[in-house]
């Protein structure tokens, strides 16, 4: 049981990281921004590729990993902004042309680096995690990773250009009289996005051990439910910063279809569908639709930024 419920928040955690990405663009900027399905490989492929070839610590490798996605980000931006491309094109743009970079940046679609370094397997743990904790010892990693994203997310968002960015998604309008641009609020704001959706990718590639390229497929749906559910159920609870409640969102979600995954057979109308780890694509679908139709605003941004 226990190993069961370490998984479930190890995989929370990492999705947490992205889940914060899709918060400023789904909930922020009201901006469907689907270049996050290329942004987080794309993580995972500057990591694999950086510490496979070794010119990349682990730790260099997860700010490398955030600034390639911000990058990605910045160009999902000026495609829109600047070329006035409709911001859904837009990400499918950059997500499409991220899977043929992603591809070269790896050199091949499944790149393993089980025999190097990463930032939850190293000397330095291996020397000083006393034995009592080294079964805890990734999930503690992970919940200081996203403690620190949360955080350095939090502060941003109560400086001027985060009150810009959160003034972009509820009125443009209000930003044009300000004198500010913007359009270059925007861009900042995909790029901040992107840059956690890659630092995620970077974080998923160290724990799993390998970079594959079909990792990309279906991240803002899980981003998305995460929102979502932390969103909607902490709603009420004026105390809790939407931030924290798409952390907890993730987690909830990971549990929801770990569930499912554990149920085994499927019994509709008599007939018995057995329930395996392929059939977690389609089970993530599901889950998001429940959630959609669940959902009070029926899955549309609702304009409260606390």
């Amino acid at each position: 049981m226990m190993t069961i419920i370490l998984g479930i928040l190890e995989e929370g955690l990492v999705y947490a990281i992205m889940a914060l990405g899709v918060y400023i663009t789904y909930k922020i900027l009201d901006f469907p921004d689907l270049s996050v399905d290329g942004t987080f490989p794309l993580g995972a492929a500057v990591t694999a590729a950086g510490i496979a070839g070794g010119f990349l610590s682990p730790g260099s490798a997860l700010a490398v990993a955030f600034l390639t996605g911000a990058l990605a980000g910045c160009i999902t931006g000026l495609i829109h902004v600047k070329l006035k491309v409709r911001d859904l094109l837009s990400g499918i743009i950059v997500m499409t042309a991220l899977y043929s970079i992603n591809l070269r940046i790896a050199g091949k679609a499944n790149l393993p680096i089980f025999s190097k370094e990463t930032i939850f397997t190293n000397d330095f743990l291996f020397a000083h995690v006393p034995e009592a904790l080294k079964p805890f010892t990734t999930t503690l990693i992970l919940l200081v990773l996203v403690l620190v994203c949360k955080i350095l997310l939090d502060a941003y968002l109560q400086t001027r250009s985060g009150y810009l960015l959160r003034a972009v998604g509820d009125n443009e309008a209000l930003v044009t009289a300000l004198a500010k641009d913007k359009g270059m609020v925007k861009i900042i704001g995909l790029a901040i996005a992107n840059g956690f959706a890659a630092l995620a990718g970077s974080v998923y590639c160290q724990q799993k051990g390998f970079f594959e390229i079909s990792t990309g497929t279906g991240t803002m749906v899980i981003g998305l439910a995460n929102v979502i559910i932390g969103t909607q159920l902490f709603k009420r609870f004026g105390f809790v910063k939407s931030t924290t409640a798409v952390i907890i969102g993730s987690i909830i979600y990971k549990a929801c279809v770990s569930a499912a995954l554990l149920v085994g057979d499927l019994s509709i109308g008599g007939w018995s569908i057995p329930v395996t780890a392929s059939d977690l694509k389609l089970i993530t679908s599901v889950l998001f639709l429940i959630i959609l139709v669940l959902s009070p605003a029926g899955g549309k941004k609702v304009k409260s930024h606390a």
